[in-house]
């Protein structure tokens, strides 16, 4: 099997058992999902493993997310297209691209200058043209691009950083794992209502810790 064939079946059986499977419903994330290219955004040595669903090693220790924590987070951000999007963590940039294609501006916030002098590029050449790049401490946000309609964390923080509230609309929502790296963190969805903010619990997840001055 040519490897464009095998990484194509590995999408379908990505979207089919991963996915939908696992109660990726929304239309939009599964169409963004299809859309983007996750070979593109792993290192070389795993690009016939780009579908698998788990999270892949990238450079400095970091990693990406596996396919359905990704979609899981794009379900539960309830974006329809006319949104402003602050991600923290680019990484490769896939989950930026995923965001992308489901929201209409992303900025997106790394650490590491390594991972984002690959990614911002990347992201270029591939045709995602409404995600912005900056080399941040991402727990301080973006306040010049402030305020946004949803902020969607990728990494683990012991507590929500302080700065996000203050950068999110009425009713925008936050998406981060919340908990001690150590021994997996509680995925939440806090939802901005009269300037406080409303807590949801979504499950269990694993993510490598946010580094950050809080």
């Amino acid at each position: 099997m040519a490897v464009s064939d095998h990484l194509a079946a590995s999408k379908l059986r990505m979207l089919e058992k991963h996915l939908k499977a696992r109660g990726i419903s929304d239309e939009r994330v599964l169409a963004a999902m299809q859309r983007v290219p996750r070979e593109e955004f792993v290192p070389g040595p795993l690009r016939s493993h780009a579908y698998d669903d788990r999270a892949l090693p990238v450079e400095l220790g970091q990693t990406i997310s596996q396919p359905y924590t990704v979609a899981f987070m794009a379900q539960a951000a309830q974006l329809h297209g006319d949104e402003r999007v602050l991600e923290i963590g680019t990484g490769t940039g896939y989950g930026a691209a995923v965001l992308a294609c489901l929201a209409k501006e992303v900025f997106t916030i790394e650490r590491w200058p390594a991972l984002l002098e690959t990614a911002t590029p990347r992201l270029n050449r591939l045709g995602f043209e409404n995600v912005c790049t900056k080399l941040e401490d991402g727990s301080l946000g973006w306040a010049e691009q402030s305020p946004f309609d949803v902020i969607v964390v990728t990494a683990a923080a012991e507590r929500l950083p302080a700065a996000f509230l203050n950068q999110l609309t009425e009713g925008g929502r936050i998406i981060i794992p919340i908990g001690d790296s150590g021994s997996g963190q509680t995925m939440i969805r806090f939802t901005r209502q009269y300037g406080e903010l409303r807590e949801e619990s979504l499950g269990r997840f694993s993510f490598v810790p946010l580094v950050c001055d809080l």
